[in-house]
């Protein structure tokens, strides 16, 4: 049973990986998130126009955002899966507690999901991001930058990523049994996760949240993060390197003479 429940967990990051593989094959997206011919096309469509256009409506881009959380966030799960089933053996741990900490924690990030969702149809409909998701203005994606980096130096990310990098001690905290437990401890977790790496969702927003290579890198780094031997020591370092990245992004219009 062990064996079967982990390889469908990582069945479902692969599958989710695909879809969004095809998705932006789809939308004519290197893996860079660079568009071709069509993608450009796409890019300059104005949301407002009377034709349907899935990235101008709530349902196709939440399931777009839903199946990226899958992608992106349950691999940062597994050492808080390790965790409990550490807690299988020395406490009543089970098998059904472990599903419910999964299912909690994404139901979590799929709620997050809903929310980004709406935060993009308003960028979108606003002229801040095109149809692909991408920021129009050097502006906008500098000062995001800076925002999610000095959000790393927050005492509110010190707490989050407190809970995050040590779920062992969030389990003895906040015990209980059975699946309804586990359930109810994975949707607090999810929401200390969510806390933790809101910032580097939104940063999708900074080069296209079908970029691939966004994608693949900020669930590096948020795996990295969760790491009890080095997560504490990336938190600031990638806080300083978000900040030199804004300011580089505002300063380079200047430098163009813009």
């Amino acid at each position: 049973m062990r064996s079967l429940l982990w390889l469908g967990f990582f069945a479902t990051i692969l599958a989710a990986w695909w879809v969004m593989y095809a998705m932006a094959v789809g939308m004519d997206l290197d893996m860079l998130g660079r568009p071709g011919a069509a993608g450009q096309a796409m890019r300059q469509m104005d949301p407002r126009m009377d034709m349907y256009m899935p990235m101008a409506h709530f349902g196709p881009l939440f399931a777009m955002w839903a199946i990226m959380m899958a992608a992106m966030m349950l691999p940062t799960l597994v050492p808080t899966l390790r965790s409990y089933e550490d807690l299988m053996t020395s406490a009543n741990g089970s098998r059904a507690g472990w599903l419910g900490v999964l299912l909690g924690y994404f139901i979590t990030w799929v709620g997050f999901a809903a929310l980004i969702t709406g935060v993009q149809l308003a960028l979108l409909f606003g002229g801040v991001v095109d149809m692909l998701g991408i920021a129009t203005s050097p502006v906008f994606a500098g000062l995001l930058l800076l925002a999610v980096g000095a959000f790393q130096f927050t005492r509110a990310k010190e707490i989050c990523h407190g809970v995050c990098h040590s779920p062992m001690m969030y389990f003895l905290g906040h015990w209980r049994a059975g699946f309804a437990g586990g359930l109810r401890m994975g949707l607090g977790l999810g929401a200390f996760c969510v806390g933790c790496c809101w910032g580097f969702m939104a940063l999708g927003f900074v080069g296209g949240v079908m970029s691939l290579l966004w994608m693949g890198l900020a669930t590096l780094f948020m795996v990295l993060e969760k790491l009890p031997q080095i997560g504490h020591a990336v938190t600031r370092p990638m806080g300083v390197a978000l900040i030199f990245s804004g300011l580089a992004v505002l300063a380079l219009p200047l430098a163009n003479g813009g």
